[in-house]
């Protein structure tokens, strides 16, 4: 059952607590802040400092759990529909709270809503090409 879930709904949650509750409100600014706010710094070889964000942290675990889920959309059994699904409500509550709350208006809650998108566009594109090769439909 587990299978189903989409994981990148577990990033989307972790924004969801860090913006509703470290921030302690709904306003973009704080959460912007709260986002933008360097964690620590790495030193480069060229001697730069590089200063590494929550924001920077999240979207790097995000592209990971990306990567998870387009290698989990090539399956075609049934879970594979159930979790297109989930996906695809998943985008949808990404992009309400992106338009209508202000905590959500932040560049990386935008990227988390295009990688969402990108999953659930994935999801159905490889179910439909795997699909039409189980199909076969007489040299059309």
């Amino acid at each position: 059952m587990f299978a189903a879930l989409p994981l990148l709904a577990l990033p989307v949650l972790i924004y969801n607590l860090v913006a509703l509750t470290l921030v302690g409100g709904f306003s973009s600014v704080d959460a912007q802040a709260r986002l933008t706010e360097p964690l620590f710094s790495v030193t480069m070889t060229s001697r730069a400092a590089w200063p590494v964000s929550l924001g920077d942290l999240l979207l790097a675990v995000s592209l990971v759990v990306l990567f998870v889920e387009l290698l989990k959309s090539t399956d075609s059994r049934k879970v594979a529909i159930i979790n297109h699904s989930l996906s695809m409500l998943l985008f949808v509550a990404c992009l309400v709270e992106f338009l209508l709350a202000p905590a959500f208006a932040t560049s990386t809650f935008f990227l988390l809503t295009v990688m969402v998108l990108l999953d659930v566009l994935a999801g159905f594109i490889v179910t439909i090409v795997s699909a039409r090769r189980d199909v076969d439909l007489g040299g059309l």
